[in-house]
């Protein structure tokens, strides 16, 4: 299944996680190990350059972070990111260089890459966001099943293809450059190819693949470069 592949999806010079994400096949992989993983990093980065805010929590001194957000760890806010009024991080949780995370917004055990937007009233589980993706505003990643079945990966558009996560929490994958609309509910197991589009108030499952425009389930487009 390319399309869901960590190296079809992101560029991963544009994470601190890279080189955890780069022994992984697939980027559902790597959740399990996200906490620990941060753990590790976390004593070995520059003291001059971040400072530590409380056990297994890392803030660049350079990010913003109001006085309103709830911060548990393990955490890495990496340099110049900005964490808006009532944003709260449950833990396990990476927000890369540039990235907001806005009012509102809760984040848990997650990888933001650089530069990621989730600004508004926005959930966020057991999800990894690709370089510059965007979640507008009250979209989500629905990360459990209601049946509360393990999560299967299906490429519903190319393949066919179904792989078993063998996890019960798996939000959304998005790769580089995805735009998901205003009011999007993402299915547990969702992956988004890089620069694709997702309509505002969409429903969204399985493998979408890069370069397209999911305006329904039915109607999944090429961009027209």
């Amino acid at each position: 299944m390319n399309n869901a592949k960590i190296t079809n999806l992101y560029n991963l010079n544009e994470t601190i996680a890279g080189e955890y994400l780069a022994q992984y096949t697939y980027p559902w992989e790597a959740l399990k190990g996200i906490s620990d993983f941060i753990k590790s990093l976390g004593p070995t980065l520059d003291p001059e350059k971040y400072e530590q805010r409380g056990e297994d929590i890392w803030v660049a001194k350079s990010a913003k972070v109001a006085p309103t957000a709830c911060l548990n760890g393990p955490l890495i806010i990496d340099e110049d990111a900005e964490i808006r009024h009532c944003a709260f991080v449950r833990g396990s949780a990476i927000v890369g260089k540039g990235s907001v995370v806005g009012n509102s917004t809760e984040l848990k055990n997650v990888i933001l890459f650089n530069t990621v937007q989730v600004p508004h009233y926005n959930y966020v589980g057991d999800s990894i966001l690709g370089h510059k993706s965007h979640m507008g505003a009250g979209s989500i990643t629905s990360n459990v099943k209601s049946d509360k079945t393990l999560v299967v990966v299906k490429d519903c558009y190319d393949t066919k293809e179904e792989i078993a996560t063998g996890l019960k929490k798996m939000g959304a994958m998005l790769g580089d450059n995805v735009e998901v609309g205003c009011n999007s509910v993402l299915n547990p197991g969702t992956v988004i190819g890089r620069n694709t589009n997702i309509y505002p108030l969409s429903r969204v499952r399985g493998v979408i693949p890069e370069g397209h425009v999911f305006k329904d389930k039915d109607n999944v487009v090429a961009k027209h470069l």
